[in-house]
């Protein structure tokens, strides 16, 4: 419209353009700080002396360039593996999810009271940031080598991480339906119920659908400490310098792990 004034566009305050200047001046100075640490200086090595890369490569890729060499490899054992490591994945994805159920309710600032939710939060953190391989050995040393010490790392990691998304999703809900349920006179176990549950439900689904895809890829890094699946075949490979069968185990690593991310998407499209 003809002599319409068009307000300014907002304008960020002192105090706020200061602090992210603050905050990424920050992030920069750490990684002038960690260039050396990390051995980032290393990085032209990566085009000099490239003779040990490419007889890895010869060998790695050999059975792709060979019939008879790729038709002679151990595929039943390899696909048979690597379905042992996707049940561990489904199964220790599963058990993770009964755990986070609970632990997320309780970890969310506007479902629990601050004595419970923060407690739970620390608990979850520390849960987070124990290695999955140190969990492994943990299991190892109480049940045994085998594929249900891995099942059981999975659990407890992908737990802790499931629980803090859970709780994350949980405190971005829309109070609307909560208070609709309250108001009937519900107790506080049916507003989470009627009123919490189907409105993060499907994003919840989405977070286990992914944490499953990282648990298949994780399972496979367990088996190299005796906690089953492919992990076992491929470390043993490795060892033996037999980089053509590593090349092979990778490539079905590769397959299934594709497999399942094309079927999480669509199962998340159908959700979402």
């Amino acid at each position: 419209m003809t002599g319409e004034i068009i307000p300014p566009p907002p304008r960020r305050s002192t105090s706020a353009l200061a602090f992210d200047v603050l905050l990424w001046g920050g992030v920069v100075v750490l990684l002038v700080i960690s260039f050396y640490p990390a051995e980032i200086d290393k990085f032209p090595q990566l085009f000099r002396d490239t003779s040990r890369t490419t007889a890895f490569a010869k060998l790695f890729f050999a059975p792709f360039g060979d019939l008879k060499l790729f038709l002679s490899m151990d595929w039943p054992t390899f696909i048979g593996k690597m379905w042992q490591t996707i049940q561990m994945a489904l199964w220790g994805t599963a058990l993770a999810i009964v755990l986070a159920v609970p632990l997320g309710l309780l970890g969310a600032r506007n479902i629990s009271p601050w004595w419970i939710q923060q407690p739970v939060r620390r608990l979850l953190d520390v849960i987070r940031s124990i290695p999955d391989l140190v969990v492994a050995l943990i299991f190892i040393t109480a049940v045994g080598l085998g594929p249900f010490a891995g099942v059981m790392s999975i659990m407890f990691n992908t737990g802790g991480v499931l629980a803090k998304l859970f709780a994350e999703a949980v405190e971005s809900i829309d109070k609307g339906p909560v208070e609709g349920v309250r108001a009937t006179g519900a107790v506080k176990l049916q507003e989470v119920v009627w009123g919490v549950i189907p409105q993060v439900a499907p994003l919840w689904t989405s977070y286990a659908l992914y944490r499953f895809e990282s648990s298949a890829r994780a399972a496979t890094v367990l088996g190299i400490i005796g906690a089953g699946g492919i992990g076992q075949v491929l470390y043993d490979s490795i060892n033996a310098f037999q980089f053509d069968q590593t090349g092979c185990i990778v490539l079905v690593i590769i397959v299934a792990v594709s497999m399942i991310d094309l079927l999480s998407q669509i199962i998340r499209t159908r959700l979402l």
